[in-house]
C-alpha cells in the first residue's frame, strides 16, 4: 500500500471537469476535459486497500481495484494497465459507460465519498494506449477449432477475444454495417468516441479475430449452415426486443422507438449521410422512460437544437441520499445527475401517458397525461391531474424485453426460459450442443460490465467444450449476483 493514510489525507473526491454545457452541446466530442495524471494519482491513494475489498463483489468483472489503484499511486501505471486488463478486455469502455457498483460498495464509502475507481481505471486505460502499451496478442499456436459469435456488442466481443486468443479461429457476425452493437449504434458520440471502439477492434483484428459485418444470421446464413461451418457457436445477439405503449394514437406519425432514433445520429455524427432522419431540431421532444436510454436521447435532442425536452418516469423520484432500505455496499436507487440532465430538459417523476394527440393530419401534437402513485404494488390515477404536453416528437425508452423471437432462434433450436431469454445451464450452454449464449441475450437487460462478464465466462466454457479443459479464467454461473445487484 503506496499511502496508509491516503483515505485521512485526501478526504475530497475529484473528478475531470466537464465542459462547459454550452461548448459541449454545439459538438458530439466527450463530455469530459483532458484528466490530469496527478490528480487522479491522489485520488487512487484514497484507497484503502482493505482486508475484504468489497469492491471486488460489487464488480461482475472481479476487478482488482485496490491493486491498481496502489500502482496508479505510485505511478506506475504499465502495470497498473497490464492488472486492469486481467479481468477486463475493454477498461476504456466500462471506465466511460458502467454506472460503476464498485463505488458503492466501496468501504471509505460508508462515512466518506467514495473512491473514484471508475475515472481511475479510464485514465489508466487511456494511458496505456496513449504510450503504445495496448498491443496485439496472438496465440502462440491455433488449435484447429472453429467458434462463430452472433453479435457484436461488449459480450460478443470479449468472447471473442478470449476465445481467439487461445488460439481458436473466430469469426464475429454483425448484421449492421459496422461492428460494434450497441457500442456503435446506440450509445451516443458524446459518451463513447467511436475512436475508442475502433482502436480496440483493430487490436483484435490483430490477434486473428475476424469479423463479418451486414450479415444477418437467420436471413443471409441460417443457423444450421452456421452450425455446420463452425465447431461451437456464442449467441450474443443482446435483449433487442423493444417495450412499446400500445394506448391510443400510438400509430401517429413522430412517434418513434429510442432505438430507431439513437443509431440515425450515431450514423450522422460519424459523417453517414441518413435520409429522412428523425430529428428533434425545433420541436418540443418528450421522451418516455426515464434510465441511461431516455438520458441519451435527451443529450441527442439537446445536441439537434431541441426547443424544449421533457422525460417522463412513472416511477417516484428517487431519494437524494441512499434509502435505510438498501444499505451499504448495495447500488442504492438514489436521484442521480448525468452529464445530458445537466445539458438542460427537465424531468417528471410518478406520470404515466393516457394518450396520444393528433394535430388533425395524423401527426402527434401532444400527449395526455396523468401522475400516479403507487398502491398495493400497482399505479393508480391521482384524480384531477391530467393535463396536455404540446409534443411533435415522441421517443420511446421503455427497455427491451429479451431476444428477437423467429428466425435465428428457431433455427438454432434454442429454448426461452420464463423471462423470455435464451434459456441456458450453469456454465452458458443452450440444450443445442455446442451451442452457447452469453450477455443480454441470456440473461436480460443489464449493464455493459455484465456483458464482458458473461462473455468472459462463456468463452471459458466454450474452449471447455472444445479442448476438455481451459486456460480461460473459470466461469462464474449465469445466476450470480453480486451484492450490488
Amino acid at each position: 500500500m503506496a499511502d496508509p493514510k491516503g483515505f485521512l489525507t485526501v478526504r475530497r473526491r475529484e473528478l475531470p471537469q466537464r465542459r462547459p454545457v454550452p461548448v459541449r452541446l454545439t459538438d458530439w466530442r466527450e463530455v469530459y476535459e483532458d484528466t490530469d495524471p496527478e490528480m487522479v494519482r491522489r485520488q487512487a491513494g484514497r484507497c484503502m486497500d482493505c482486508g475484504i475489498p468489497f469492491c471486488h463483489n460489487g464488480c461482475p468483472l472481479g476487478n482488482l481495484v485496490p491493486e491498481w489503484n496502489d500502482l496508479v499511486r505510485r505511478g506506475d501505471w504499465r502495470e497498473a494497465a497490464d492488472r486492469l486488463h486481467l479481468t477486463n478486455n475493454f477498461p476504456e469502455f466500462t471506465g466511460r459507460l458502467c454506472p460503476a457498483p464498485c463505488e458503492t460498495a466501496c468501504v471509505l464509502g460508508i462515512n466518506q465519498p467514495a473512491v473514484t475507481i471508475k475515472q481511475v481505471e479510464a485514465t489508466i486505460i487511456d494511458t496505456a494506449f496513449a504510450n503504445g502499451w495496448v498491443v496485439p496478442l496472438p496465440p502462440d499456436r491455433l488449435t484447429g477449432r472453429t467458434v462463430a459469435v452472433v453479435g457484436s456488442g461488449p459480450a460478443g466481443l470479449a468472447a471473442a477475444q478470449q476465445l481467439t486468443r487461445v488460439g481458436h479461429t473466430v469469426a464475429v457476425f454483425e448484421r449492421a454495417d459496422r461492428i460494434g452493437g450497441l457500442l456503435r449504434y446506440g450509445i451516443p458520440e458524446f459518451k463513447l468516441e467511436k475512436r475508442l471502439l475502433d482502436r480496440r477492434l483493430a487490436q483484435m483484428e490483430a490477434e486473428g479475430t475476424r469479423f463479418r459485418a451486414s450479415v444477418d444470421v437467420g436471413v443471409d446464413i441460417t443457423g444450421r449452415q452456421l452450425r455446420s461451418r463452425y465447431d461451437a457457436v456464442v449467441l450474443a445477439t443482446g435483449s433487442t426486443l423493444r417495450r412499446d405503449l400500445p394506448i391510443p394514437g400510438r400509430g401517429l406519425a413522430g412517434i418513434h422507438q429510442a432505438m430507431d432514433y439513437l443509431p440515425q445520429a450515431n450514423r450522422v455524427a460519424a459523417g453517414t449521410e441518413v435520409p429522412d432522419q428523425i430529428v428533434a431540431t425545433d420541436r418540443d421532444v418528450v421522451i418516455i422512460g426515464g434510465g441511461d436510454t431516455g438520458a441519451d436521447c435527451l443529450g441527442t435532442a439537446l445536441r439537434q437544437g431541441a426547443r424544449s425536452v421533457t422525460q417522463l418516469e412513472i416511477m417516484p423520484r428517487p431519494a437524494d441520499e441512499r434509502p435505510d432500505t438498501q444499505p451499504w455496499p448495495t447500488y442504492p436507487m438514489i436521484y442521480r445527475v448525468s452529464s445530458a440532465h445537466e445539458e438542460g430538459g427537465r424531468r417528471l417523476y410518478s406520470v404515466s401517458t393516457q394518450e396520444f394527440l393528433d394535430d388533425g393530419a395524423g401527426t402527434v401534437a401532444g400527449l395526455r397525461l396523468v401522475e400516479v402513485e403507487l398502491t398495493d404494488g400497482r399505479f393508480a390515477p391521482v384524480p384531477g391531474t391530467e393535463r396536455v404536453l404540446p409534443t411533435q416528437l415522441v421517443l420511446l425508452a421503455m427497455g427491451f424485453t429479451g431476444p428477437e423471437r423467429g428466425g435465428l432462434l428457431e433455427q438454432f433450436g434454442v429454448e426461452l426460459d420464463g423471462r423470455g431469454n435464451i434459456a441456458r445451464g450453469t456454465r452458458y450452454e443452450t440444450g443445442v450442443p455446442g451451442v452457447f449464449v452469453a450477455g443480454d441475450a441470456g440473461r436480460g437487460q443489464s449493464l455493459i460490465v455484465w456483458a464482458i462478464a458473461e462473455g468472459r465466462a462463456a468463452a471459458a466454457s466454450v474452449d471447455h467444450w472444445l479442448m476438455g479443459r481451459t486456460r480461460l479464467p473459470t466461469p462464474i454461473p449465469p445466476t450470480a449476483r453480486p451484492l450490488t445487484i
